[in-house]
């Protein structure tokens, strides 16, 4: 993981794939750092919802085509910074066994204004959903059931 000093904290790189849980305040903190212009800030957390298909969900396992899906997921963060003149922007996504009410996703767009990094924030969660090779499967009581994606 590349990591960069900043006033002596390490900030992680803005594109990830971990099993670790990520902290929301880092995450910003590190977006709000790349750029003084930064007039708008827009996330977008994703969370395990313990309920799906009318189903009870205990915790869900993600499993992704590692280096295909981080690429993607950079290939996206250029694409976003581009269409929306972005300062910066911020994707972390989880694998491994996430229990229901952890985070699953995050995703921060920077702009000098906030229409265009909602704006981003938002095109990138659908992208990310659409695009990148990360695959779901959810532990009910009624057994494991792998997810289809849906945007």
């Amino acid at each position: 993981m590349a990591e960069q000093e900043t006033k002596g904290h390490a900030i992680k790189a803005a594109v990830r794939i971990q099993e670790e849980d990520f902290s929301l305040d880092e995450e910003v903190t590190a977006l709000r750092a790349s750029s003084k212009r930064m007039g708008g800030i827009a996330t977008f957390t994703g969370c395990a919802r313990d309920f799906s298909a009318g189903r009870s969900v205990s915790r869900i396992s993600f499993d992704a085509y590692g280096s295909m899906a981080e690429a993607e997921m950079k290939k996206l963060r250029s694409e976003a910074i581009a269409k929306y003149a972005l300062l910066d922007a911020r994707i972390v996504h989880r694998i491994g066994v996430v229990n229901a009410g952890e985070q699953i996703v995050f995703i921060a767009a920077g702009a000098e204004h906030r229409e265009p990094a909602l704006q981003a924030c938002h095109w990138l969660i659908d992208e990310l959903k659409q695009r990148v090779p990360i695959w779901k499967k959810e532990f009910t009581p009624q057994g494991e059931a792998w997810v289809t994606q849906h945007p």
